[in-house]
């Protein structure tokens, strides 16, 4: 098992970063500096993403939280302060029902879906969005350095794409690209989250009010299944925020985490 990649930066309390299904950890460059003043981040590419090993076999979530834990254990990071989107998310909320995180904050997080309609949904997004992005490959960096490129190739996770940096989005796209074998195996996998965490260890569950890859009604589900959560709607902002509102996701990062 190789060692994800990840930076670690700023003082205070740390704070594990964990992206979405074909991001990655520079996805989180936008809200960075508004974190390091009170917090310790540490940004994890994912395995199977950015510049991480590809991820192990069997169950997908299970491999990405082992080799989560033993990332903690390699960087002295004693149930650290885990906050994710999406996917990532998904395994913060999985990390603390483990004991693994001293708090959990989720934007967004993966596992609400109540129907196989719905998880079919989501998967005949990724694998459009993935064929889109394979025939735009030649062109990409041409077609980035534009604001209606960045637009055409983003607006299903942003409501501001062209307020991205284009080097930024480029990056984000090779990402994308890299990931495409994991995302299949991820969006292939039906199993929602099941996770019962204490409620001793605090929960912040944020969705965006405009989020196109896990629609907000699944925002009700997170509900019923963490009553004692806080739960907070992001308005304004896709299903990845950091981009479209990173004053407020900041916020959000900080208080779920304090």
């Amino acid at each position: 098992m190789g060692m994800l990649a990840y930076e670690r930066v700023g003082t205070g309390e740390p704070l594990v970063l964990l992206h979405g299904l074909s991001h990655r950890r520079q996805g989180w460059y936008p809200v960075l500096d508004r974190l390091t003043a009170e917090r310790e981040v540490v940004l994890v590419d994912l395995p199977g993403h950015g510049e991480s090993p590809e991820l192990g076999p069997g169950n997908p979530v299970e491999a990405m939280r082992k080799e989560l834990r033993v990332l903690f254990d390699r960087l002295g990071l004693d149930r650290p302060h885990v906050a994710g989107n999406s996917l990532g998310g998904r395994l913060a909320l999985e990390l603390a029902a483990e004991g693994a995180a001293r708090s959990a904050v989720a934007l967004s997080p993966a596992g609400f879906w109540s129907s196989d309609a719905e998880h079919a949904y989501t998967r005949f997004l990724f694998q459009s969005i993935s064929a889109i992005a394979s025939r735009v490959e030649p062109r990409a960096e041409r077609v980035l350095a534009t604001k209606a490129g960045r637009a055409l190739l983003f607006s299903w996770i942003h409501t501001r794409p062209h307020t991205t940096l284009p080097e930024l989005a480029l990056g984000d796209f090779r990402g994308l690209l890299r990931a495409l074998p994991t995302i299949e195996r991820f969006t292939d996998d039906r199993e929602p989250l099941r996770a019962v965490i204490s409620p001793d260890v605090p929960v912040a569950i944020a969705w965006s009010r405009r989020d196109l890859v896990l629609p907000l009604y699944q925002s009700s589900v997170a509900r019923r299944r963490f009553p004692h959560a806080r739960h907070f709607r992001l308005p304004g902002c896709g299903h990845v925020p950091m981009v479209d509102a990173p004053d407020l996701v900041a916020k959000v990062l900080l208080r779920g985490s304090r």
